[in-house]
């Protein structure tokens, strides 16, 4: 009798450990369940950068006499007339950037060797998810038109 008395209340314990093991694994596993996703969104935005560097360097090939029409600085008004082939693709290019990425705007310098420079600018949101600025990425890419 006296075994069994010492040994009540053991599996309560074992219980409640198990389950303070099975929840602290739990919590881990939604952690690096939303690491994912953020790097996932990351990745996602780049390629869309990717792809709209892409399609400005096809532009400025297809129109390549006009090289200096195209620069525009990140700061500098989007063009909203189409008073020039340049005008209207560098206005098509600013709205893509800025319906596919959050904040999205880029840039254009050409040298005197045809060498092009794009830069692609967005804003990042905070690991909560709630559109808190994070701060900014950036690429640049370069090719000779």
């Amino acid at each position: 009798m006296k075994l069994l008395n010492s040994q009540r209340g053991v599996g309560l314990i074992e219980v409640m450990v198990t389950v303070l093991i099975l929840s602290t694994s739990l919590l881990g596993l939604a952690a690096l369940q939303s690491q994912a996703l953020q790097y996932n969104h990351s990745a996602y935005m780049r390629s869309q950068a990717n792809i709209l560097a892409q399609d400005i360097f096809e532009r400025l090939r297809a129109n390549r006499e006009k090289l200096s029409e195209y620069e525009i600085a990140l700061d500098d008004d989007t063009p909203t007339g189409g008073s020039s082939h340049a005008q209207t693709d560098l206005a098509e290019w600013r709205g893509l950037l800025s319906q596919r990425l959050p904040e999205g705007t880029g840039q254009i310098a050409c040298d005197a060797d045809n060498l092009c420079t794009v830069t692609v600018q967005w804003g990042e949101e905070d690991s909560t998810g709630t559109g808190n600025d994070a701060g900014t990425s950036s690429f640049q890419y370069m090719t000779r038109i």
